[in-house]
């Protein structure tokens, strides 16, 4: 079986401060993770106009939506810092980009980007997306069959992700079954999981049902202040979560006629002589 490829997706969970970024990556690498993925905005360009100003508590006080962001949002100093550091870890990294300016931002360290849930029926993001960078992913989350087939036609990604978009994601409502219906109808593309729901039997089902990568959001602490925290995976999980994964693709061995194996070579002549 084919290895499955890992995101452990930090996103904003870093909460605007290197310092969680920095741990959050020692905990992807420590545990096998194949990349951490973050999150790109241009705040003035993402946030809509009637939220801009609005008032919000957080732990800087109560200041307007757009500074919040703004506060969150990592620039290049920081992204510099981030390249170097998942170099000294030996893990990959990319990010999920949700306007222009972030996919031209980007592509100045990475050759693979994501198009988030979102922002696939954003026209002129998936071309530009598609355009920059050398593997282009997105998720289907809150679409229809119609606005991914759209996304399909202008995006052309390499990978699809099945998804659903609710944080944290009631598991009545995973329909886990859609990651065939994706296979069958893209047999050209990969195939996904991104989950958002407690617990972590869905995504070994998703790896059981063949799906080439894996993302999932992960956080020191999950009642940390933030919006992603209360979906995503600790430490302890993440390295649970990766060390399973590698066990189920260890139990699949080959397809064809039964083969006497291993131990059973011995039990074979113990009892049967």
């Amino acid at each position: 079986m084919k290895k499955t490829k890992i995101i452990a997706e930090i996103g904003i969970n870093h909460n605007g401060d290197i310092n969680i970024a920095k741990k959050l990556i020692d905990v992807a690498s420590v545990a096998g993770c194949d990349y951490v993925k973050f999150q790109k905005r241009t705040p003035e360009l993402c946030v809509p106009d009637e939220q801009k100003n609005k008032m919000r508590e957080t732990p800087w006080g109560k200041i307007t939506y757009l500074e919040y962001k703004e506060k969150t949002e990592f620039g290049k100093t920081e992204y510099d810092e981030i390249a170097k550091y998942c170099e000294e870890k030996n893990i990959k990294w990319f990010a999920s980009v949700w306007d222009t300016e972030s996919v031209n931002f980007m592509k100045n360290y990475v050759d693979i980007a994501k198009v988030p849930s979102a922002l696939i029926t954003n026209e002129e993001l998936l071309r530009s997306t598609r355009n920059s960078v050398g593997y282009f992913m997105f998720s289907t989350g809150m679409s229809t069959e119609e606005e991914i087939d759209k996304a399909m036609e202008i995006g052309n990604p390499d990978l699809i992700f099945h998804t659903n978009a609710t944080y944290p994601c009631p598991v009545d409502e995973l329909n886990m079954n859609y990651i065939d219906w994706l296979k069958q109808k893209h047999p050209t593309k990969e195939i996904g999981y991104s989950g958002h729901e407690f617990g972590l039997v869905p995504t070994f089902v998703a790896v059981s049902m063949g799906v080439t990568w894996v993302e999932r959001h992960i956080t020191l602490d999950r009642t940390m202040w933030g919006s992603d925290h209360m979906a995503s995976i600790e430490p302890g999980g993440v390295i649970k979560m990766t060390k399973a994964i590698r066990d189920i693709e260890k139990t699949f061995g080959e397809s064809g006629p039964r083969k006497v194996l291993g131990g059973e070579l011995s039990k074979r002549k113990s009892l049967r002589g």
